[in-house]
């Protein structure tokens, strides 16, 4: 459970080489050592690579699991090995697919996978941490969304309805276990500085995934069930959701 000062003593990062989920639980070691379980596609490259960081950043133990976000039918038994140590305080869900944005819309075959890794996939395991959690009376997800997904905008609208999607299921979670103990906090950041952004234009409000992770780490001390980052895009949004469609389509974004 999560000790006196809100921090957690386990911690599950399912996208288990996420740059945001890696300095999320860097943030939290910083503060205390916990046991850290890294739920990972088979064979990704950077698995090594982030276990020696969190053994050397102070993690009691770092587990592998292996997790394939789009094979559903694995899921159960990729949670039930992320549990077989022991409760999970914290889990996080990071794993996403960017994609070509205009290839997305024109390839059935790369429209089918976003849809199945970036909603399918988040929804099953959302399940799974849900029933968990639930059977436990305590734990905390944190599902990365985006400001994408909260006004989905023509120039990545594949991308941006998956996100949709991933947001308003995580949002009704938390409302669902409501009262029963878990919490759920959903993080809508704009562009954040890793690789799955390098290739894209920088735009305004960019930040570092550090700034990402201290912001969560203190929305889930704070038992916030949903925050912006960086928080000035909350008010970005509320504008840009008044805008009539026909202006809206006009906007260069």
């Amino acid at each position: 459970m999560f000790d006196a000062v809100g921090n957690p003593q386990s911690v599950l990062l399912l996208g288990g080489t996420s740059e945001i989920g890696l300095a999320v639980v860097s943030e939290y070691l910083r503060r205390q050592s916990l046991r850290v379980v890294l739920a990972c596609m088979p064979g990704d490259p950077g698995i090594a690579a982030a276990v020696d960081a969190l053994k050397a950043q102070g993690a009691t133990t770092v587990e592998v699991v292996d997790f394939d976000a789009a094979d559903f039918a694995s899921h159960p038994a990729a949670i039930d090995a992320a549990f077989a140590g022991g409760d999970i305080d914290l889990a996080m869900v990071a794993f996403g697919l960017l994609g070509d944005a205009e290839q997305l819309w024109q390839d059935q075959a790369k429209a089918v996978q976003i849809c199945n890794i970036n909603y399918t996939g988040a929804v099953s395991v959302g399940v799974l941490l849900g029933e968990r959690f639930k059977a436990q009376g305590h734990g905390q997800i944190v599902a990365m969304s985006t400001v994408a997904g909260e006004k989905v905008r023509r120039s990545n609208f594949v991308y941006g309805s998956t996100k949709a999607g991933l947001d308003a299921f995580y949002l009704n979670l938390g409302q669902a276990l409501a009262g029963l103990g878990p919490k759920v906090l959903v993080v809508r950041p704009g562009q954040v500085r890793t690789r799955m952004s390098a290739h894209v234009k920088e735009a305004p409000l960019t930040v570092n995934k550090e700034d990402v992770a201290q912001q969560i780490v203190q929305a889930v001390a704070d038992g916030k069930e949903l925050i912006w980052v960086p928080p000035a895009f909350r008010y970005v949004m509320m504008v840009l959701r008044h805008i009539p469609t026909p202006i809206f389509r006009k906007l260069p974004i």
